[in-house]
Parts: structure tokens; C-alpha cells; sequence
């Protein structure tokens, strides 16, 4: 995150179109994290279902693919 902020900080402003894709990508990284701080918060108060890792896996997979197509993007700018 302190990556994508330092990127933000040091574009110019003639590319508005690769800090909105960041902003967005930081804010699905962020709702990505609260989801995976309350399946971690489950799973030290022994909660943790087989469900909640599969939920797990796929918040990551998907935090993955977000990640992958934000890089694809901003090479093509």
C-alpha cells in the first residue's frame, strides 16, 4: 500500500486516469483487508470454520487479480 501511495504521490497530474485506477485498487484492497482481519479475528477466538478459509482463499485470489490487472493497465498508459 505504501508502494501504490509513493506511485500516487509522485505522478504527475497528466495522468488522471492511472491515479484514479490506484485509488480504486487501494480501496479494494482496503475493503479486501477489513473482510480478512474478521476472518483472522474468527479464527484466534477459534471460530474459524472450513468455510471461512475457503472465503479466505478467494478474497486473496481475488485481491490477486485486482493487483495483476491495475499493473496491466498502468503498463499500457
Amino acid at each position: 500500500a505504501e508502494y501504490i501511495r509513493l506511485l500516487i504521490s509522485q505522478k504527475p497530474n497528466d495522468y488522471p486516469e492511472v491515479r484514479k485506477l490506484l485509488k480504486e485498487l487501494i480501496n479494494e484492497v482496503n475493503r479486501i483487508g477489513i473482510n480478512i482481519n474478521q476472518i483472522v479475528f474468527n479464527s484466534n477466538a477459534q471460530l474459524y470454520s472450513k468455510k471461512d478459509k475457503e472465503q479466505l482463499v478467494a478474497y486473496m485470489k481475488k485481491l490477486n487479480q485486482s493487483v495483476s490487472e491495475a499493473v496491466v493497465k498502468i503498463g499500457n498508459q
